[in-house]
């Protein structure tokens, strides 16, 4: 292993961010991660989620026979890539990749064996998936069909959470689905019983969709143990899901459906969630067959999950496969002009945009490619009411800005941003809080023996010692109460 390759890849580490799975694997027992390792796709998926350097530390340990001197291993760092190496060796200790030691390195046996099976094949256990027997009498979906259900049903999800409680009726998820939010607190009914978007569930639209979809994952797989689900076995379908193949290439008349038959009773019954989160297709709930989605697909991978829905000044090409993917200039490109007096112009007619727009903003026009409205202090007010804040709204058109607007510095105008945050302070300079109200006491000593008593408390919102009254806290009241009789009584 070259120094130089260490130390370039020191350089590609720094601007790596963690996969957000990987604590949550690190957290379990090594027991479970064993036998998560005992399928070879969910090594090769682990291993996709590692960082480079992980990545080439498990390649340069992965085909020697025994252990290696860690001061031979450390040898081949630089200085400056010490603190990256010894991170990277922490993360693999952490999901007990690499055994625990000072002086040897080695492998997980368990994961050694998986990942060679993974990489040179061989083997029946099934880990990739099984492929279905070929029906004549049914064709496949194709990849064009698979990313239209798959973004079917995933806008559905995103735009439920940004129109419900804003007076529209848009298409509702499942049930399970709609439990998912609420625990992952990206919706409540704190208003009423109509769900409503939270600040977490804004800022969750603020994120990529690869993001956002394991988001939603991990909050499943915390619910696993609730369920009564095999955590291993939930992990191991999702990791399958990831190395599968996808759709059927027309070229060469390849189908690329999965037998149900060897999944386990929790596979199946994962299938019904992932069909509503459109990461799987079949045909009906009954049949003994599916297929992955793109979305699921590229779960361990850096390809895009999702094609364009709808035009947003960018484009939709056809790829070598036949599959519809979203352009690199479509994906950086911004629809959102704002100008100094308010005013917010955005080239899209994708309805998702338009409805969290609508979140913040008064609606003004629509035309068939262009939205126009206002930044005003009552639709502020009413985002702000909702959970979001005011550097949320910020964010949001900082990042999907124009290209035009690109060209500005600051990219916002000051003044509108300003006014943003004043706003926000105009709202939460009063606050309310439930309590009881303690005046006319007889004499200004009782009334400094008892606020002194329920400040000891710690329960004391306000005090007004000129008109000898304070107000305390609905919680503390019972406590307040009693010493004020007692006192009394002993008077």
């Amino acid at each position: 292993m070259p120094v130089q390759s260490l130390q370039n890849t020191d350089v590609i580490v720094l601007q790596h961010a963690p996969h957000p799975l990987l604590p949550f694997l690190q957290s379990q027992s090594q027991t479970t991660l064993t036998r998560l390792y005992q399928r070879p796709s969910s090594c090769l998926s682990i291993f996709r989620l590692l960082g480079p350097i992980e990545r080439q530390l498990i390649m340069n340990l992965l085909w020697l026979e025994s252990a290696l001197s860690a001061a031979t291993m450390s040898a081949w760092v630089l200085p400056e890539g010490k603190n990256a190496y010894d991170s990277a060796l922490s993360v693999m200790t952490g999901l007990h990749i690499a055994q625990n030691s000072t002086v040897k390195l080695a492998l997980n046996p368990t994961f050694k064996s998986s990942l060679r099976q993974a990489i040179t094949g061989g083997g029946n256990t099934g880990s990739f998936g099984v492929p279905a027997d070929k029906d004549s009498k049914r064709q496949s979906a194709n990849i064009e069909n698979l990313d239209a259900y798959a973004l079917e049903r995933w806008e559905t999800i995103l735009h439920y959470m940004v129109s419900s409680g804003q007076g529209q009726n848009p298409a509702k998820p499942s049930q399970g689905v709609l439990y998912l939010l609420q625990r992952s607190g990206l919706m409540n009914n704190a208003h009423g019983a109509v769900l409503q978007i939270t600040s977490s569930g804004f800022q969750f639209l603020l994120h990529s969709p690869h993001d956002q979809l394991w988001n939603l994952l991990l909050q499943y797989l915390h619910m696993a143990e609730e369920r009564q689900m095999d955590l291993v076995e939930v992990l191991s379908f999702l990791f399958m899901l990831s190395t599968m193949d996808l759709g059927r290439v027309r070229q060469i008349q390849y189908d690329c459906e999965y037998s149900t038959e060897p999944l386990s009773e929790t596979q199946k019954a994962m299938l019904e969630d992932l069909r509503d989160y459109g990461l799987v297709w079949q045909r009906k709930t009954s049949s003994k067959r599916f297929s992955p989605t793109r979305l699921a697909t590229t779960l361990t991978s850096s390809s895009p999950p999702l094609p364009s829905s709808h035009s947003t000044g960018g484009s939709r090409t056809a790829d070598g496969t036949g599959a519809v993917a979203l352009s690199s200039g479509a994906a950086q490109q911004g629809f959102i002009v704002l100008e100094t007096n308010y005013r917010i112009y955005a080239y899209t007619d994708n309805p998702l945009q338009t409805a969290v727009l609508n979140l913040f903003i008064t609606m003004k026009y629509r035309f068939p490619n262009l939205v126009v409205g206002m930044l005003t202090r009552e639709s502020v007010r009413k985002a702000l009411g909702n959970g979001i804040s005011a550097d949320q709204i910020i964010s949001y058109l900082t990042t999907h800005a124009h290209p035009q607007m690109r060209k500005n510095n600051p990219l916002l105008p000051v003044t509108v941003q300003d006014q943003i945050r004043l706003w926000e302070l105009e709202r939460n300079r009063l606050k309310s809080a439930e309590g009881y109200l303690y005046k006319d006491f007889a004499s200004q000593a009782d009334y400094e023996y008892v606020l002194a008593y329920a400040k000891q408390l710690d329960v004391v919102l306000w005090e007004n010692a000129a008109k000898r009254c304070f107000f305390g806290t609905l919680e503390g009241h019972a406590n307040v109460r009693g010493f004020i009789e007692r006192r009394t009584e002993s008077v």
